[in-house]
């Protein structure tokens, strides 16, 4: 794994009694003691357009935030809300987004934000916490060039590598993660292209029928939840080869092609038709028009989906040890005209999605404390989790032979099963006590000074060295010795690292984000559509209308500016090599 360490000149920096105050105290078990300072119970409003769950944060997360900052979060989530940005402009309206705010920022909402009164400058708060003085030059870069000085959002995903190494680890964005059993029982068929994959799934449909539970499988199942300019599943089969979205542009990771998604031979239009050939084969369940992310979620830990297009998806929820030593799991297969997206480390952070504090906050003092906390080894170990990172230590992991090492629950529980929790721990289910945040303040495969392990437990050595249940074994036979998805795309030359960079779409007039809101209501409901379409007719019919309609409505003047953002973007990608060069990392 390409690796390295956060600046031991930075570690240092930090003494003992910053890390205690900034971490908590552990009691000799391992389990956290309540350490609060805070004497009011207070709930915080955390606005949340990264969230996947609504409502107040249960389990062993809620737990140690109780313990620590006495208080609790009350999640408000426009993805399970429904309404979007009609959510976040009514609040907006209001004044008061919430008192803790997770957003993304992109076309002009972060500088809006700010211009509207809606963050708090969070500069005099936390000018003497770790967080400022570890991460001041991301902090600041973030902050550069707004209409008024200060400090009002903190990116995301900061990291201490190289833009040009993966920011995922040891898994792409993409792949076409498949149930191994089934694929083995089928005698691994290749895959030269997308298309082939239908065969693939009717084959592992037909031997793998029934879920776990015995309920009917299916090879695909889709959900609605996180559609914006375009159906989202769609645009993700099109980064299989290497094309991540801007607007209404798929661009290349390497600035080579944008191209326009409505475009009939666009890899987007593609997928739609990929995913249309499946349904009429009866590849696709049909309660994807209905269901959440949650209900889908279910669906995966039961085995009921046989393909998943993340891996934090099927095998997160699927691949518990006792079915890889069955011989179950989900796998990445190879399609040998593939070269799957992955973003590349952000060093001066990712400017597109932020954590900040609300102008109204009744309490920013101990909210500024719980940020600074979640940009801690052991705040990240801990939010970070949803995201692939530890958990809390002593109850999930410990450290052994100066190794960081699973224990024997956190075998059972990680990374999101439905295992019940100790009461002392928060008690309910494990699955239920992870943080619902969805946000990463560091990079997970940056160092955990804590551990000297990536904060991602799936590249600790002693998880990797556990790696040889029949299901593993099988696959990296297969992989012709890979240890990993990344590491067999790249020996495959195959993988399409896009630079990690800090750019931000700029603000757009209020005509074109008029425009742009009725063409994506269109592409997006055209796209169900012609997914779920009876014949090629139909298919051929809503993806004219689809072109027609938005074309009628000015799509093509909303086009101009996502053409111009993206080669924009393209050229931050380069300068943010540079930079990361200047500064001698």
């Amino acid at each position: 794994m390409r690796m390295k360490q956060i600046s031991v000149i930075l570690c240092a920096a930090i003494s003992v009694t910053a890390i205690l105050s900034g971490c908590g105290k552990e009691a000799a078990s391992g389990n956290m003691t309540g350490n609060s300072s805070y004497d009011k119970f207070i709930t915080v409003d955390v606005f949340d357009t990264l969230a996947n769950y609504q409502g107040i944060q249960s389990g062993w997360f809620a737990k140690i935030v109780k313990d620590k900052f006495n208080m609790e979060l009350n999640i408000i989530a426009p993805n399970v809300a429904g309404g979007g940005d009609t959510l976040f402009q009514t609040r907006s309206a209001a004044g008061n987004l919430g008192d803790l705010i997770i957003t993304k920022t992109e076309n002009g909402r972060f500088e809006n934000m700010v211009k509207a009164g809606l963050l708090m400058d969070m500069a005099p708060l936390l000018k003497e916490k770790n967080v400022y003085k570890d991460y001041e030059d991301a902090i600041l870069n973030m902050n550069k060039g707004l209409e008024k000085d200060g400090v009002y959002a903190i990116p995301s995903e900061i990291s201490s590598q190289s833009p040009k190494v993966s920011a995922e680890g040891i898994e792409p964005l993409v792949a076409p993660y498949l149930r191994w059993d089934g694929y083995k029982a089928i005698g691994y068929p290749e895959m030269k292209t997308l298309e082939d994959m239908i065969p693939v799934m009717k084959k592992l449909q037909e031997e793998i029928p029934k879920s776990d539970s015995g309920k009917k499988t299916y090879a695909l199942s889709l959900f609605k939840d996180w559609d914006d300019n375009m159906m989202m599943i769609a645009k993700n089969y099109a980064s299989l080869y290497g094309y991540q979205e801007i607007g209404f542009v798929m661009e290349k990771y390497d600035g080579s092609d944008f191209q326009n998604i409505i475009d009939s031979d666009s890899y987007y239009v593609k997928a739609l038709h990929f995913l249309f050939d499946a349904n009429q084969e009866g590849l696709v369940d049909p309660e994807s028009t209905t269901q959440n992310y949650d209900i889908l979620s279910d669906k995966y830990r039961d085995g009921q989906v046989l393909t998943s297009l993340w891996s934090w998806q099927g095998q997160s929820y699927y691949n518990t040890r006792e079915r890889k030593e069955e011989g179950k799991g989900i796998m990445p297969a190879f399609i040998e005209d593939m070269a799957p997206y992955t973003d590349g480390c952000y060093s001066m952070g990712n400017g597109k999605a932020v954590i900040a504090i609300g102008s109204q906050a009744k309490e920013p003092e101990r909210l500024a404390d719980f940020i600074d906390w979640l940009y801690s080894p052991e705040g990240m170990e801990l939010v970070g989790q949803a995201n692939g990172a530890a958990g809390p230590k002593g109850l999930t992991w410990e450290m052994k032979d100066k190794r960081a090492v699973y224990t024997d629950y956190g075998w059972k529980a990680l990374p999101n099963n439905d295992v019940p929790v100790p009461e002392e721990w928060g008690g309910g289910s494990w699955k239920d006590g992870v943080s619902a945040l969805n946000y990463k303040p560091l990079a997970v495969v940056d160092i955990d000074p804590l551990t000297n392990e990536p904060y991602l437990t799936t590249m600790w050595s002693s998880v990797l060295e556990m790696n040889h249940t029949p299901v593993d074994t099988d696959w990296q036979k297969y992989a012709q010795g890979a240890k990993t998805t990344i590491e067999l795309l790249e020996k495959r030359g195959a993988l399409s690292v896009a630079p990690g960079t800090s750019y931000i779409q700029p603000k757009e007039s209020s005509d074109i984000t008029t425009l742009r809101g009725q063409c994506k209501a269109v592409i997006v409901d055209d796209s169900w559509k012609m997914v779920f379409a009876s014949n090629e007719d139909e298919f051929d019919s809503s993806l004219q209308h689809m072109q027609d309609t938005v074309r009628g409505l000015g799509y093509d003047r909303v086009l101009e500016v996502d053409l111009k953002n993206a080669k924009d973007r393209a050229a931050t990608r380069k300068t943010a090599i540079d930079e990361y060069n200047r500064r001698g990392k």
